[in-house]
């Protein structure tokens, strides 16, 4: 991400942010004459401790000194999670990964943590990097989503399937909550590895051919693991609840397991495993 590329998402994320927050949440007179929702520039300076000139030339993406301290402030002020706390700090203090960004190679998923995939019967599971790019993945997900295989690599990105494929459309109850869970995560990838011009090019292009895309993204929140409730209506097996746990695979590649569990009170796991059964898998 160039820096004039990452001024503007910093921009747009404190315009999130600030739109967010209830005037009354913190103390302030909701007031008549009020244009948009959420804080004024003004009222957010003011509760950070920070001129509100400052403040502004801050949210309108100008190349600005900061420091960390006074991030802090704005970050109290805006209520930022941990996650998006980060993502205001690599976006504003260019902070970058300690590490190298710039490797293309593909993903090697080590024979360990294909013994956990397969041992995951019952739990659709994706292991995917950090470009949302799908590099594996179990039967249950196979029989669940899509059959993986039959798409080609450069095809399998989880962020453009889900806007691209009708499948994906069909299978959630709500749409857009299954969808606002990997955009959290991406937003979340996408302010970490601000060094990696991939991400523009990348949201370019499903601004241009997607165009809900545009709407959800810019309403996305961050999130490193988001822990989801989702429901499925699946073609063959019906109504299938799943918890969605994320978990971070620790190693160079920087992977994640996206884990979705059967929902105990309900009969999903039967349901699966009949589906499983029944072959072949989902197309």
């Amino acid at each position: 991400m160039n820096r004039q590329a990452r001024l503007e998402a910093l921009s747009a994320f404190l315009k999130t942010q600030r739109a967010k927050i209830l005037p009354q949440s913190v103390g302030l007179p909701v007031g008549t004459r009020r244009r948009t929702p959420g804080l004024r520039r003004e009222e957010v300076a003011q509760l950070a401790g920070v001129s509100p000139t400052w403040y502004t030339w801050l949210e309108q993406g100008r190349d600005i000194t900061v420091s960390a301290s006074v991030l802090d402030c704005v970050a109290a002020a805006l209520q930022l999670t941990v996650d998006e706390h980060k993502y205001l700090y690599a976006l504003a203090l260019d902070a970058s990964p300690s590490f190298s960004v710039m490797k293309e190679e593909r993903p090697e998923i080590s024979p360990s943590l294909t013994r956990i995939l397969q041992e995951l019967r019952s739990c659709p599971s994706i292991i995917s990097d950090r470009r949302c790019q799908i590099v594996g993945w179990n039967e249950a997900a196979s029989h669940v989503f899509l059959d993986f295989e039959k798409i080609p690599f450069d095809k399998r990105n989880m962020i453009q399937l889900l806007f691209a494929r009708k499948e994906f459309r069909r299978l959630a109850v709500n749409w857009e909550h299954f969808v606002s869970g990997f955009l959290a995560i991406f937003r979340a990838y996408y302010g970490q590895y601000v060094e990696d011009e991939w991400y523009e090019r990348f949201l370019a292009e499903m601004k241009e051919l997607h165009p809900d895309f545009e709407r959800l993204w810019a309403q996305s929140q961050v999130s490193s693991a988001p822990e989801v409730l989702i429901e499925f209506r699946h073609a063959k097996a019906g109504k299938m609840l799943f918890h969605l746990t994320s978990l971070q695979v620790h190693g160079s590649s920087d992977l994640r397991c996206s884990i979705y569990t059967p929902v105990p009170e309900s009969n999903t796991e039967l349901k699966l495993q009949r589906l499983m059964e029944a072959k072949p898998s989902m197309t």
